[in-house]
């Protein structure tokens, strides 16, 4: 995968964020540290305080469960917003000109549902990966490695 000089880097998944930029060329990525953040974001069996609820026919005995929400997953997509809001405030700042986004697919996907025209302008690459816990130093090795696989 190419990376421009300057161009940002988020790395996410549902509970926490990394910007990332690349302060070296082409050939040689490198990454530093600019930003994170993380929300705490407890199991939905610790969110929800009762039981799923049932529905009762119109007519007759018959009745059915409601599905649980998951709450859990609520919090990650809300965060996801959250997180894409920010990209806006920056792309609007003029702070990148050149974005690429590294979450797990389903994160990936909310945080699509929210890019602003700017940010979508701004968006040169997307992967589909969860890196959020791997070291900075390992993971312009490991872009790198997603670009020699898709050529």
């Amino acid at each position: 995968m190419i990376i421009r000089r300057d161009a940002l880097i988020l790395v996410a998944d549902g509970r926490r964020y990394l910007l990332l930029r690349n302060r070296g060329d082409l050939n040689a990525p490198k990454l530093v540290y600019e930003g994170s953040g993380e929300k705490e974001n407890p199991p939905t069996a610790s969110q929800g305080s009762d039981r799923p609820g049932r529905a009762f026919e119109s007519t007759g005995a018959m009745r059915s469960a409601v599905e649980q929400t998951d709450f859990h997953q609520l919090e990650e997509d809300r965060f996801a917003a959250t997180v894409a809001e920010m990209l806006d405030r920056l792309a609007r700042a003029g702070d990148f000109s050149e974005l690429v986004v590294v979450a797990p697919p389903r994160c990936l996907a909310e945080l699509r549902a929210h890019y602003t025209r700017p940010v979508s302008a701004a968006l040169v690459a997307e992967v589909a990966k969860d890196l959020t816990r791997h070291p900075v130093s390992e993971i312009a090795g490991i872009l790198g490695r997603e670009g020699e696989e898709a050529a």
